[in-house]
């Protein structure tokens, strides 16, 4: 029964500082306010996470655990690049559309701690594109796309999936959406985003 008591308090704990990492930001958070949604005391917070940073980085390889296999997946398995390209975005979307806070984790975390990602790469898996881009120069070679750099192509895939997460405010602004038309947009794109790319890419 411990051990189960131990797991939900995590879990309380991880839930609750998502929310408030989310709304506030790494620097705009108090540890006391996790605490406090999490439904226990500041010592026992710190019992589990000694600090802010740590916390912080716990739910941010929370998430990204969750994400990155399914991508490195799609990226190195034996489809093709359309295929690939039509996977890829509708795993990132649906995913992002439950988890809106972690491309601004990222962002706001590289741009405050540039270490931040080296040492989340010690920990985790990041996303492999060697299998993607070898995949992309065969293709080219049997005539099924235009010339296109692999690393440049995995680019514009991120582009597209990640800037509407991350520049959501104006995109609301810009197509006077509510959060639910925001949402709805968001899953027009799954398909939207894959036919832009393949139609631009393919002879």
């Amino acid at each position: 029964m411990a051990k189960k008591k131990d797991e939900n308090t995590e879990e309380q704990i991880l839930d609750a500082a998502k929310k408030i990492f989310q709304t506030k930001g790494m620097d705009g958070a108090r540890m006391q306010e996790i605490a406090d949604a999490a439904n226990i005391n500041k010592a026992m917070l710190h019992y589990y996470y000694r600090s802010k940073q740590l916390l912080f980085e716990a739910v941010f390889k929370n998430a990204f655990s969750m994400l990155a296999p399914q991508l490195n997946t799609i990226l190195n398995d034996d489809s093709s690049i359309e295929e690939k390209v039509k996977n890829f975005t509708s795993n990132y979307i649906s995913f992002i559309i439950k988890h809106p806070y972690l491309p601004n984790f990222i962002i706001q975390e590289l741009n405050r701690n540039p270490d931040f990602l080296q040492k989340i790469q010690e920990n985790s898996t990041l996303l492999n594109i060697e299998k993607f881009k070898k995949r992309v120069d065969f293709e080219i070679k049997e005539g099924i796309l235009n010339p296109i750099s692999g690393e440049q192509l995995f680019i514009n895939i991120l582009a597209l999936n990640i800037f509407p997460f991350v520049a959501k405010p104006l995109v609301k602004a810009f197509t006077k959406e509510d959060d639910k038309g925001f949402r709805q947009l968001m899953e027009n794109r799954k398909t939207e985003v894959a036919d832009f790319i393949i139609n631009a890419i393919k002879i």
